[in-house]
């Protein structure tokens, strides 16, 4: 079952510009749903994983968990890429498992909307074990599914369920961001 679920607590002056983070585990779809977002938005698009550095790249390609360390200076160039945005928004694929890191996000982009697409261990491994070319290896996903925290009522937020098809999460995912946004 695909769930919707929306905060739209807006601001008093609401932001010029549509900042949406794409969240959720490795294998949940950021970049594949955040890529058909941003284009059904006509809004660019930008995965998250492109502004890792070389060092975060090898650590996880090995195996090797990220800390909190490796992810600061990570988090703050996903914020400013989004703050940076031109145009009416921007999409972003950021895992953003912790409130922490979503709030390191929004220091620099303050009006993001968070969209986590969420599912099931057994979903979630099903597509990491179909995948190949990415760094992040399937065992790694206990670990994320460990350190996700979820969102929070003060979050801007929407949470759609990635076990229905990609047509359908789309357009959940993006009624969710207008009702969030008043876009």
């Amino acid at each position: 079952m695909t769930s919707l679920h929306t905060r739209t607590s807006r601001p008093a002056n609401p932001p010029t510009a549509t900042h949406v983070v794409v969240m959720g585990v490795s294998g949940a779809g950021k970049s594949t749903i955040g890529a058909l977002i941003a284009d059904a938005l006509n809004f660019p698009f930008v995965d998250a994983d492109s502004l890792h550095p070389p060092e975060n790249i090898r650590k996880m390609a090995a195996g090797t968990p990220l800390s909190d360390q490796d992810r600061w200076p990570w988090l703050e160039l996903v914020g400013h890429e989004l703050a940076q945005a031109q145009g009416d928004g921007m999409v972003v694929a950021c895992s953003a498992l912790k409130r922490s890191y979503r709030d390191a996000i929004r220091r620099q982009a303050p009006h993001t909307v968070f969209l986590h697409l969420n599912g099931s261990l057994e979903v979630l491994g099903t597509r990491l074990e179909g995948r190949s070319g990415h760094f992040m290896p399937p065992a790694l996903l206990a670990s994320q599914l460990a350190a996700l925290e979820p969102l929070e009522a003060d979050e801007a937020a929407v949470v759609v369920d990635v076990a229905a098809g990609v047509n359908h999460i789309v357009e959940r995912a993006v009624s969710g961001i207008r009702a969030a946004t008043g876009a």
